[in-house]
């Protein structure tokens, strides 16, 4: 048998194998040793606490409670993004619009195809506005 299992993360290999070890040597009803809780916790600074618990097999109450009890230090954070990029939806097609103003200064017809509008209320106030 393989000293590491594929699926375990190389920075949660170590505790893991200390638990496997300990499962297999321990009497019934024995509880896990504080080292190996410890390690756990430390674990979960990287791997987070789910993550953790279901690798290792711990129950994930428990290691929560501990992990809440080291304090706010053991918890994974996640480094702040360096860059978000915000993508527009495509258009969907181009669009076609006929607008007719009529106003005390005369009258104005908007005729446009595209996917961006004109700037119609700087239009409007243009031809409503008495000079």
């Amino acid at each position: 048998m393989a000293t590491a299992t594929p699926d375990v993360p190389a920075g949660m290999r170590r505790v893991y194998q200390r638990l496997r070890r300990w499962r297999s040597t321990r009497r019934p009803r024995t509880p896990i040793p504080e080292e190996v809780w410890a390690a756990a916790v430390e674990a979960t600074r990287q791997h987070g606490v789910f993550r953790t618990a279901q690798i290792l097999r711990l129950e994930y109450g428990k290691l929560k409670r501990r992990v809440d009890a080291a304090g706010p230090d053991t918890q994974r954070k996640a480094p702040p993004p360096a860059f978000v990029e915000l993508v527009a939806p495509p258009a969907t097609g181009l669009s076609e619009c006929l607008i007719e103003l009529e106003g005390p200064r005369g009258k104005m017809r908007i005729q446009w195809k595209g996917t961006t509008a004109p700037d119609l209320s700087g239009l409007s106030r243009a031809l409503w506005e008495s000079a």
